[in-house]
């Protein structure tokens, strides 16, 4: 008895203008349509994702793949025109396609 009569003691009921106001769910017309701000708002917001993918695809893929492509290049290069300096010898690349196939495939080979 002493149990039912703490309970509903501790229950505090607001006053009634305050309850139609909070149970009242909102009227179908505000809540049906979205508005052209939030189409626009997602619209840029998936942009700005793709943007951020292709940025994170040039900084950790094409970059570090053409840096060493023409690394590579560049130090056969210059190991070809020191080697033409110092020593009688002359570099002759026989088949250009097969060597810059080469050099990309190697270049991909420690990626």
């Amino acid at each position: 008895m002493s149990m039912s009569n703490s309970a509903s003691a501790s229950f505090i009921e607001p006053p009634s203008s305050d309850v139609d106001e909070i149970d009242s769910l909102p009227s179908s017309s505000t809540s049906s349509t979205v508005s052209d701000e939030e189409y626009i708002s997602d619209a840029e917001r998936e942009w700005r994702e793709s943007l951020q993918q292709l940025e994170l695809l040039l900084t950790m893929v094409l970059v570090p793949y053409m840096g060493k492509y023409f690394g590579r290049k560049c130090a056969y290069w210059g190991w070809a025109k020191w080697m033409e300096w110092k020593y009688p010898v002359e570099i002759v690349i026989s088949s250009p396609t097969t060597f810059k196939a080469a050099g990309a495939i190697e270049a991909a080979a420690s990626l």
